[in-house]
């Protein structure tokens, strides 16, 4: 219907340009089109119609547009445009045989082609016969990369990954050997390398190159749960309680019941119950237990559902590097009470942590506890940054803000914001209102804003979790959340509290407490802050979460662990090393990444950075991370893991010949995985990269107009052609239209 009433197709005027062949200048047009507009408004006004202004003013612009459009075409407009020659150019056609084309292209109808089998078909039996008899044509199957077929037909759709910007780069790498004109890429676009990247994209808008793509199977499956993502941490301490995120989507499940399962080595360790929401983005959480040292596998995700299309996309795995380092807490006191000494007991089996404390038992004498040597603290609280550094964390008790020194105050600060290391404050009689701590350093650091009155009391208080309590690891104090949380509500008063401001903004409150006849104020407030964390805890009375239950009762105890392990356990060394993926899925490429730092935690730039790369097979290799132009102290490095199976790299830092460092990163590769998601049509994928490159998205229903689309390209060898437009059925169909209605309106008015 479009070439009946515009003669061309629509990619002549989509990727054209509007000229007039008239030798007659363009100004010509316009001061006749001034002119003739000018007599026929004088020519009405002189015949003095019965009509109404509004109505005379009509016909004006009706007669006015007919002799436009009639000056228009004596002007010869013409579209102007870049098309291949015939027989010149080669055409290169990509046809998709990873596994997911081997899904149903129609899932709801029984027995339908497989998406393979329906590009098939759709290539042979209509695009290729038209395109072959204008253009050469070069056939490729891709996955993981590009590789040539004589006759695209009977293929498996086996490749185990799908990997569009390499096979498209692969074909661009030829184009300098061939007349390359257009390339049509037949997929369902599941591409497992999160996208084309922007190297292929520009090489191929250099050559000028057009993707024009055709799209198979749905855009989303009617029944099915598919996980996007888990975060969980990279590393945590022995027998930690990890808390695993994991982002899904489905589709034909809303209101039903579903279950998250952590597993290892095949058995369930830890489940969620929850209810699904409707056909959204989604997430939930689960917590488990991280285990011994030694980097453990956990498959986390959603137990399949009765009906689900693919079950294949219902869990991922995740690697966890459970570390045995020994991490230090630094923990101020500035009076004797309860609340010291069970926190104490509360830690004594933790073997992964070290609390050392100073107590102020009077005003110029300190007890020491949890010492490495006679002459640690032995000066009291550290007076250099390299002292203070040397600890994971810090607690503050009760304890004057005056009590530090100017310097000791920004040391504190810079403690969690350079050094990234976790910083809490206790509730007291000397500490935060009461201590003065308002109008310090320390007061910006911390995640709520400190009342100005002063508010400690001992009073006996209620505690209640808040809906991030519930969810956080920190106070877990059962395995699962609903028993978690009904725990939380059988537990003792606690014996004093400090109200304390409302949380600033990024800060989380995982407990409010709820003194009698006052409203529920923050309790227990964490945040990030810098390159650490900071935590109010704005009670010394848990102790009694301990004295009012079973002796053999572990609650304060596991509180107590949980909450100091999250204080430290992100706290890093002076080499930080990381890669941005714990689990390579058909990908071979390991970016790595290290911060080098000194004792006083300042970057450090001129460093030698060396990674030593334990293989699956027991092998090593050695290698050397190159510094980061745009980040100083920070060195990069790519490894590529032919084999799957586990990694380990070893990062070691040396200045001057002197270890600065080291850290150990973990990763897993598996194979034949990353076809299982995504399996549904990523259009926007395909609509985007035809966009950016100049080429066209087509449906399977409208991929019969690829072959002129095709024609339109600046790419290979073209000439440059002017089409004429002035006689496009649809112009003559307006003069019509337009005198007509103006000759219907005029007899309606009753002056024709």
């Amino acid at each position: 219907m479009f070439e009946l009433l515009f003669k061309y197709p629509p990619a002549i005027f989509s990727k054209g340009k509007l000229v007039l062949l008239s030798p007659w200048p363009l100004w010509l047009l316009f001061v006749l089109l001034a002119a003739a507009a000018g007599a026929l408004f004088w020519n009405i006004r002189r015949t003095k119609l019965e009509l109404s202004s509004l109505r005379t003013y009509g016909i004006w612009a009706a007669q006015s547009l007919l002799l436009a459009l009639l000056l228009f075409m004596l002007w010869r407009p013409a579209i102007s445009v870049a098309r291949l020659r015939p027989q010149q150019n080669v055409v290169a056609v990509l046809l998709d045989h990873s596994r997911s084309m081997g899904l149903a292209n129609d899932p709801s109808s029984s027995g339908g082609k497989t998406r393979i089998q329906a590009a098939e078909e759709l290539l042979n039996d209509t695009l290729l016969p038209g395109m072959a008899s204008k253009f050469q044509i070069r056939s490729y199957q891709f996955g993981r990369d590009a590789s040539r077929v004589e006759i695209p037909k009977g293929l498996k759709a086996d490749d185990d990954a799908t990997r569009i910007g390499d096979s498209l780069k692969h074909i661009a790498a030829e184009a300098g050997t061939m007349p390359l004109g257009a390339i049509v890429l037949l997929t369902d676009g599941g591409d497992n390398s999160g996208g084309i990247d922007r190297e292929t994209l520009a090489q191929l808008k250099q050559l000028k190159v057009p993707v024009h793509t055709v799209g198979f199977g749905p855009d989303h499956f009617e029944k099915d749960i598919e996980v996007q993502d888990v975060a969980v941490p990279a590393r945590v301490m022995p027998n930690s309680r990890v808390n695993a995120r994991i982002s899904f989507r489905q589709h034909g499940y809303a209101d039903q019941k579903a279950k998250v399962v952590v597993r290892e080595n095949g058995r369930p360790i830890a489940q969620q119950d929850f209810t699904l929401k409707a056909d959204v983005e989604q997430s939930q959480t689960v917590v488990f237990n991280s285990g011994e040292k030694g980097a453990h596998s956990f498959q986390i995700g959603i137990e399949p559902l009765q009906g689900e299309e693919s079950k294949a996309n219902n869990a991922v795995i995740r690697v966890v590097s459970v570390t045995q380092k020994k991490l230090r807490i630094l923990y101020i006191e500035g009076e004797p009470r309860w609340e010291y000494k069970f926190m104490r007991r509360a830690v004594e089996d933790e073997t992964s942590l070290d609390l050392v404390s100073m107590l102020r038992t009077t005003q110029n004498k300190i007890y020491r506890q949890g010492i490495g040597n006679p002459t640690e603290l032995e000066g009291g609280f550290p007076s250099k940054p390299e002292e203070l550094f040397a600890y994971d964390a810090l607690i503050i008790g009760s304890v004057e803000a005056n009590y530090f020194s100017n310097a000791q105050q920004q040391m504190i600060k810079d403690f969690a914001d350079r050094r990234g290391g976790g910083v809490m404050f206790m509730a007291g009689r000397f500490a935060l209102n009461e201590g003065g701590y308002a109008n310090t350093p320390m007061a910006e650091m911390m995640p709520v804003h400190l009342a100005t009155e002063k508010t400690w009391s001992r009073d006996f208080s209620d505690v209640t979790l808040t809906d991030p309590g519930r969810e956080s690891p920190i106070t877990r104090i059962e395995e699962g959340r609903e028993a978690s949380a009904a725990r939380w509500k059988k537990m003792p008063q606690i014996a004093n509290y400090a109200g304390v401001g409302t949380p600033k903004p990024g800060a989380v409150v995982l407990m409010n407490v709820v003194p009698q006849g006052h409203r529920p104020s923050p309790l227990l407030t964490i945040q990030n802050y810098g390159h650490g964390r900071t935590a109010v805890f704005a009670t010394a009375g848990t102790w009694r979460w301990k004295m009012l239950q079973e002796h053999s009762d572990k609650t304060h105890a596991t509180f107590w662990q949980q909450l100091l392990r999250w204080l430290v356990n992100e706290t890093p060394g002076q080499v930080s090393a990381s890669t941005p993926k714990q689990v390579l899925s058909d990908e071979t490429r390991v970016p790595l990444r290290a911060v080098v730092r000194d004792k006083q935690y300042n970057v450090v730039p001129g460093a030698v950075v060396e990674a030593t790369m334990t293989r699956p097979d027991g092998t090593t290799a050695v290698f050397e991370l190159k510094p980061d132009p745009l980040e100083p102290g920070t060195y990069t490095g790519d490894y590529s893991a032919d084999k799957a199976g586990s990694y380990v790299a070893e990062i070691v830092a040396r200045q001057d010949k002197a270890e600065l460092g080291r850290d150990t990163v973990t990763f897993l590769r598996e194979d034949g995985v990353a076809e299982n998601f995504n399996a549904a049509q990523n259009k926007d994928l395909l609509e985007k990269l035809s966009a950016d490159t100049g080429g066209s998205y087509f449906t399977q229903s409208k991929a019969k107009r690829l072959g002129e689309e095709v024609t339109v390209s600046e790419a290979g060898i073209t000439a440059h052609d002017n089409l004429d437009i002035w006689d496009m059925p649809i112009l003559f169909l307006l003069v019509v239209l337009i005198r007509g209605g103006e000759w219907l309106l005029r007899r309606k008015w009753g002056v024709v």
